[in-house]
């Protein structure tokens, strides 16, 4: 991000009239949706009017744009982010005879959780509940594995698939040998 103010506001106004265009929307449409004047959105998009903090988080959140890109050098679209997997974070600290590496991005701890799970024979994960309407999507890549929600409870292979509530108390267990599993984790 910019740490210059002038690049910034030099940036800012077509950034806002390019995220309105590309939505397809009129300086009326982004006026009805941000509650911001159409002359003030006129005014922006031109570099005539610097926005409040307030106006400027109205309008990205008609134009459903994330504040800190509009303020980005370069253009995203064209750009490829990699992690390489010697740079995968992981947690060798939870469960037994696991290890947890976290694919999902930071920002998007407690809300879209992605993981990659390579268990021992014999591993397994015991997890208190998440947050209140917590669901976790699993697949189990190799080996074969133990799924317990609750009450419920299912043995899975490689390829198979399944969805449960993760705001109870629930766990994955390698069975017969070791397992890797591709796990998200979706809070409400």
């Amino acid at each position: 991000m910019a740490e210059n103010p002038d690049e910034i506001l030099t940036r800012l106004p077509a950034r806002l009239k390019q995220a309105r265009k590309e939505r397809g929307l009129s300086l009326e449409a982004v006026a009805n949706l941000s509650g911001v004047s159409r002359s003030m959105v006129s005014q922006i998009e031109r570099g005539e009017s610097s926005p409040t903090i307030s106006t400027l988080w109205n309008l990205t959140r008609a134009l459903q744009v994330d504040f800190a890109g509009l303020l980005e050098e370069g253009d995203n679209k064209d750009k490829i982010e990699v992690l390489r997997t010697t740079d995968v974070p992981s947690i060798d600290n939870m469960g037994q005879g696991c290890q947890i590496k976290i694919l999902s991005p930071p920002e998007e701890a407690g809300g879209h959780e992605v993981y990659d799970i390579r268990f021992e024979e014999g591993g397994s994960l015991n997890s208190a509940p998440h947050t209140r309407g917590a669901v976790e999507q699993l697949t189990v890549l190799a080996g074969a594995v133990q799924v317990v929600s609750g009450g419920a409870d299912e043995r899975l292979g490689q390829g198979d698939t399944a969805r449960y509530a993760a705001d109870i108390p629930h766990s994955i267990a390698s069975i017969d040998g070791p397992a890797r599993v591709f796990l998200i984790v979706k809070s409400a």
